[in-house]
C-alpha cells in the first residue's frame, strides 16, 4: 500500500470505519509515470552543463557555449518530441529584448523562453496547465557572465524535468493543454517568468495551475560546513505555496474572513492536490507542504504568476546544499564548491519529476471545475447542504464533496455523488468543504470551496 492510501485510511478513522477506501490509480497515468527515466534526466542535465555557462547575459551567438546555444539545444529536443505527438506538440522560443535596468541587467539583452505546447484534444476546453524550470545558471557574482557555471542542480534539475515531461507526455492525449517552459533570467530577478506571466494575463489564458521546479535533484544538505544539518534523504519533496492570495487581497478579504479560509487560497489548494495525487502515483516519497510562498532570502519563477492571480507552487528538494549553489568552482579548506552533476541523485529527481507528471496528467484529464458552488447557511443545522452546477468542459462521471476539520492541513474524507448537490451529516461550523468534478477515468478537478448562500 502506498503512503497516500495509508494516510487516507488513517485520516478517515475518526469519522467512520465504513468510509475506508483505497484511491485507485489511473492505468494510463501509471504507465506514463513508469516511463520517466533517471538515465534520460541525467543525459538532459549533462547536455545543459556542456554549454559551460548559461548565464542570462552570456553569449547568444556562440554555437557551443552560453545561453543562446543552450536555448537552441532545448528547442531541438522539443521539436524532436513533436514528431511523436501526431501534430499536437509545437515548439518555439518566445524572444524579446530587455533593456538595462541598472540592477542585474547592464546591457540590452536578447531574452528567450523555450516553450513546447501540447494542444488539448477537446476544442471546447481552453484550460492551460503550465510546468516550468529555469535554464539560466550563475556563480557567486550574479553579474559574472564569463565563468563556467554548470548549473546542474540549479536549475538543470528543473529544466531537465521539463524536458523529460515533454518527452514522455507528448505521446499522450489530454483534453486540456499542457505547456512546458524553460524560462530565462531567473537569476537576474525572475525576468522570463515575469514576461510569461504578464503574457498569460494580457492574452487572457485560462491558466489553471503552474508547477515550478527549481533545485530538485540533490538528496543532501551541506555535509562538510561546520554547523550544518548533514541530512541525506531522498524520500521527501517540498511544495511551497502561499496561503492568502497576493492578487486583489483587499477585495477578497471580507469573504476570506467570513469563511475562515485563510489557509485555502488557490495556491494552497493546488499544493494539497499535488500532495494527494503525487503520493498516489509515486512510491517512497512524501510531499511536504511548506506554508510559505518561498524560502527566506530567495525567490522563484512561480511568484510572478502568483502576483497576477494564477495558482502557482514551487517544487524544491527537501534539504539544500549551499556549497553547490551560486558558487565559483573551487576547492577551499578541503571543500569542493560548485554545482556539478556528480552531486545529484537522479533516482530522486526521477521521483520528483514523476510527481509533476502525475499532477499534470490528472489535471489535464479531469473535467473543468464545478461552477457556482454554494453552501446553504440560511438555517441553523448540524448537517451541511452544498449545491453546484456542472463544469463547462469535460466528460463528468460524478463529483466528490471533500471535507476536513478546520485545523487539519489536508482533505480527510470524500463523499461521492452523481447529482448536483449533496447534504452531509456534518456541521458547516466544524468543517471545511469543497467540491471536485470527476471524469469517467476517475481523474479529479481542482477543488472549489463553496460560497455562502444567504438567500
Amino acid at each position: 500500500m502506498n503512503r497516500f492510501a495509508a494516510s487516507f485510511l488513517l485520516s478517515t478513522l475518526p469519522f467512520a470505519l465504513s468510509a475506508q477506501s483505497i484511491v485507485q490509480r489511473d492505468p494510463a497515468i501509471t504507465q506514463l509515470v513508469s516511463e520517466v527515466s533517471a538515465d534520460s534526466l541525467r543525459a538532459h542535465v549533462q547536455g545543459l552543463v556542456s554549454f559551460g555557462t548559461r548565464h542570462t547575459l552570456s553569449t547568444t551567438t556562440d554555437p557551443k557555449r552560453g545561453i543562446g546555444a543552450a536555448r537552441r539545444w532545448v528547442l531541438g529536443k522539443f521539436q524532436h518530441y513533436a514528431r511523436q505527438s501526431g501534430g499536437r506538440l509545437t515548439a518555439t522560443i518566445d524572444t524579446w529584448t530587455l533593456q538595462p535596468d541598472g540592477k542585474r541587467v547592464d546591457k540590452p539583452t536578447e531574452m528567450g523562453n523555450v516553450m513546447a505546447t501540447l494542444k488539448g484534444t477537446d476544442p471546447a476546453d481552453n484550460r492551460v496547465f503550465l510546468v516550468t524550470g529555469h535554464i539560466d545558471s550563475r556563480v557567486t557574482n550574479v553579474m559574472n557572465r564569463d565563468a563556467d557555471a554548470p548549473g546542474a542542480n540549479d536549475d538543470g534539475s528543473g529544466t531537465a524535468a521539463v524536458i523529460e515531461l515533454c518527452r514522455v507526455m507528448s505521446k499522450a492525449k489530454f483534453p486540456a493543454t499542457i505547456v512546458f517552459v524553460c524560462v530565462s533570467g531567473e537569476e537576474q530577478s525572475l525576468l522570463g517568468a515575469g514576461h510569461l506571466a504578464e503574457r498569460a494575463k494580457t492574452e487572457n489564458w485560462n491558466l489553471q495551475a503552474v508547477l515550478n521546479n527549481d533545485i530538485m535533484g540533490s538528496n543532501n544538505s551541506s555535509v562538510t560546513t561546520p554547523g550544518e544539518t548533514k541530512i541525506i534523504d531522498n524520500t521527501r519533496l517540498r511544495v511551497f505555496s502561499e496561503g492568502l492570495p497576493a492578487y486583489q487581497l483587499a477585495d477578497r478579504a471580507a469573504g476570506i474572513r467570513q469563511l475562515g479560509s485563510e489557509n485555502d487560497g488557490p495556491a494552497r489548494q493546488l499544493a494539497r492536490y499535488v500532495k494527494e495525487v503525487g503520493e498516489r502515483y509515486v512510491d517512497h516519497l512524501e510531499i511536504v507542504m511548506i506554508y510559505r510562498n518561498d524560502r527566506y532570502l530567495r525567490g522563484g519563477d512561480h511568484t510572478p504568476f502568483v502576483e497576477r492571480g494564477f495558482p502557482a507552487v514551487r517544487f524544491s528538494e527537501m534539504n539544500e546544499n549551499f556549497e553547490h549553489q551560486h558558487q565559483d568552482l573551487r576547492t577551499q579548506d578541503g571543500i569542493e564548491y560548485g554545482d556539478y552533476t556528480k552531486f545529484m541523485d537522479f533516482e530522486y529527481l526521477k521521483k520528483n519529476t514523476a510527481v509533476n507528471l502525475a499532477s499534470l496528467a490528472n489535471l489535464a484529464k479531469a473535467p473543468g471545475t464545478p461552477e457556482t458552488v454554494t453552501m446553504d447557511v440560511r438555517n441553523l443545522t448540524n448537517s451541511t447542504a452544498l449545491y453546484w452546477q456542472a463544469p463547462k468542459t469535460g466528460k463528468i462521471k460524478g463529483y466528490y464533496v471533500l471535507m476536513r476539520e478546520t485545523h487539519w492541513p489536508f482533505w480527510q474524507k470524500k463523499f461521492y455523488t452523481e447529482k448536483l448537490g449533496m447534504t452531509v451529516p456534518y456541521s458547516k461550523d466544524n468543517y471545511f468543504f469543497a467540491v471536485q468534478a470527476v471524469s469517467e477515468d476517475g481523474n479529479e478537478s481542482l477543488p472549489v470551496l463553496p460560497k455562502a448562500n444567504l438567500r
